[in-house]
């Protein structure tokens, strides 16, 4: 056994760096440390061949060119990006079922990459890329009505994001919970959640889209005040913004998604020659010169607000017929139709309650359901 004077002297030794405790010693530091020792004393000093060695760089260099290496080909992550983008365009007017299983099968095959070798570079854009590509499922998923699976890939979408340190898909993650909330009825709810995340967002796209939903929780709320401190917030981040490359990429804000924000808040706020003026913008900028629809879901929000005018103007046969446009598009974000159809449908019930016209109206919002 050893004696005190030899165990501290050996301590000093394994403290200073000239050795490391051998197989004997480990065990009862371990014990008396109730924790691995290695990570208590620093590596042996090395002998004069180890610093000769070090002195040439070899090891630097080696450490160096292992940062840089790479299974992953430049064409692979063009692939990616271009992929990621095509599916973040396709959603406003593609099948959401379909949508949906490739999103989610590409966010499979992105993350897997992260299972190999990869350079500081290309782990934080795949990163990246993955959280688009979550931000886009979860979106899809809610317009399916699917609030859970909504839920989870948001916050895994934000979770990439903060990995990333990349403030826009944070941004974004923060406007879906705003959205979600708006829906939902929870009006407190998402102007928090859009609060949050408005100050990193100022000089980001997604801090108008913030604005928008902060604003149209106010409308609903009925503090107009504070609506046009939001929308004025907004028109202020979008006109510092550069105009955007690719306007059919769902996360991207431009003057018409804004017309879009607009349109509702004045609708709410039962300024209706302004609404109407909105709607009507939004349906022209939504249609292409032949006719088919770009965004038919921000459409159907504008017939609804045409048919809300309408039914405000005593002309339930116009409004009846406006709100069968927009249940008739096959893209639709159910719970957003249903929230804004459902509004519409309380100014009808108020001002016709036993007319025919009105059960044929609230027949056809209760056959819209989640699948």
């Amino acid at each position: 056994m050893p004696t005190d004077s030899t165990l501290l002297r050996n301590w000093r030794r394994w403290e200073s760096g000239e050795s490391r405790p051998d197989d004997f010693y480990a065990p009862i530091i371990a014990a008396a440390f109730d924790t691995v020792t290695a990570a208590f004393f620093p590596k042996s000093r090395p002998n004069r061949d180890d610093e000769l060695l070090s002195a040439t760089g070899m090891d630097t260099l080696e450490f160096i060119g292992r940062l840089r290496m790479s299974d992953v080909s430049a064409a692979t992550l063009d692939a990616i990006r271009i992929t990621a983008e095509r599916l973040c365009c396709e959603y406003p007017y593609a099948d959401p079922h379909s949508l949906h299983s490739e999103g989610t099968a590409w966010l499979r095959r992105i993350t897997s990459l992260l299972d190999g070798r990869l350079t500081l570079a290309q782990h934080r854009e795949i990163l990246v890329l993955a959280g688009w590509v979550a931000l886009l499922v979860g979106c899809v998923d809610y317009d399916l009505g699917r609030r859970t699976s909504a839920e989870a890939t948001r916050r895994a979408a934000c979770s990439l994001g903060h990995e990333a340190d990349h403030p826009e898909i944070i941004g974004w993650g923060a406007e879906m919970s705003a959205w979600f909330a708006l829906t939902q009825g929870n009006y407190r709810g998402a102007i928090e959640a859009a609060d949050n995340a408005l100050d990193p967002s100022r000089s980001l796209g997604v801090g108008v889209q913030l604005a928008a939903q902060r604003a149209k929780a106010w409308a609903r709320i009925g503090d107009r005040a504070e609506v046009e401190r939001a929308l004025g917030t907004g028109r202020a981040i979008l006109e510092r913004l550069e105009p955007p490359i690719n306007l059919d990429n769902h996360f991207v804000v431009d003057p018409q998604k804004f017309d879009f924000y607009a349109m509702d808040c004045c609708r709410v706020a039962g300024e209706d020659k302004l609404a109407e003026t909105y709607a009507r913008e939004v349906i022209r900028n939504s249609t292409r010169a032949d006719g088919t629809i770009r965004n038919p879901m921000r459409v159907s929000e504008a017939h609804l607000t045409l048919a809300v005018v309408a039914v405000r103007n005593r002309d339930l046969e116009l409004a009846v017929d406006e709100g069968m446009r927009a249940f008739s598009g096959k893209r639709r974000s159910l719970p957003s139709l249903m929230w804004i159809a459902g509004e519409a449908a309380r100014e009808i019930i108020e001002r016709f309650p036993c007319d025919p016209r009105t059960r044929i109206y609230l027949d056809q919002l209760r056959s819209l359901s989640p699948e």
